[in-house]
């Protein structure tokens, strides 16, 4: 009987092993993770909470912007004198370089003002569409802003300048949000434009491969 219950308790375990590994390979399997270049690719999709801002035509923002649309988000300002300017420059270059996208995977790109004492939703309007035509803002109340900014972990601060003046000193990274609403990607300076570009094509066909 001893015998008998030692292969029995043999069997089980080989039944169970066999078990595990048809269950495995039936499993289906998580798309490993794109080499991107800059970016840094998010496993999981960091959420956004609701933001209340309003956009360069003076609309809020919505708490379901985000939804529905693959979007680049910048954190910047109209009287920035090096980043923001470069760094808008790039992005019309980058998307003019996803053209070639389906619709519904070419990004907007949405730059947020950290300076709402001066950019206005009229000032911020013409200075986005400046870089190009298709560029949204947004802007809001200073703690608006605030809560924006922390949402995305952006750094800024109001530096006093010797003429009475001041500025913003900020941090310049990018933001890839994906249609669920959620930061799929983030990529820190400097910025490439066919870098981004080759960046966000990964990036998409990771979300439309694990999503």
């Amino acid at each position: 009987m001893a015998v008998r219950s030692f292969w029995i308790v043999i069997l089980a375990i080989v039944a169970f092993g066999g078990g595990l590994l048809i269950a495995r390979a039936l499993m289906p399997s998580s798309p490993a993770m794109p080499q991107t270049e800059r970016a840094t690719l998010l496993s999981e999709p960091k959420a956004l909470p609701a933001l209340d801002l309003v956009n360069q035509d003076g609309r809020p923002l919505g708490a379901d912007f985000f939804t529905g649309h693959w979007t680049i988000v910048f954190f910047g300002f109209t009287s920035c004198p090096d980043v923001c300017p470069t760094t808008l420059t790039t992005l019309a270059q980058a998307t003019h370089q996803l053209a070639d996208l389906p619709p519904a995977e070419r990004p907007r790109v949405l730059l947020v003002s950290v300076d709402p004492e001066r950019d206005d939703p009229a000032h911020l309007s013409a200075y986005v569409r400046f870089y190009d035509p298709a560029f949204l803002g947004a802007t809001g109340t200073p703690p608006a802003v605030a809560v924006a900014a922390a949402a995305f972990g952006v750094p800024y601060a109001k530096v006093s300048l010797p003429d009475g003046g001041y500025t913003i000193d900020h941090g310049s990274g990018i933001f890839i949000v994906e249609p669920s609403g959620g930061i799929a990607a983030y990529s820190s300076a400097p910025h490439d434009a066919s870098t981004i570009a080759r960046d966000y094509r990964k990036v998409v066909a990771f979300a439309g491969a694990s999503r």
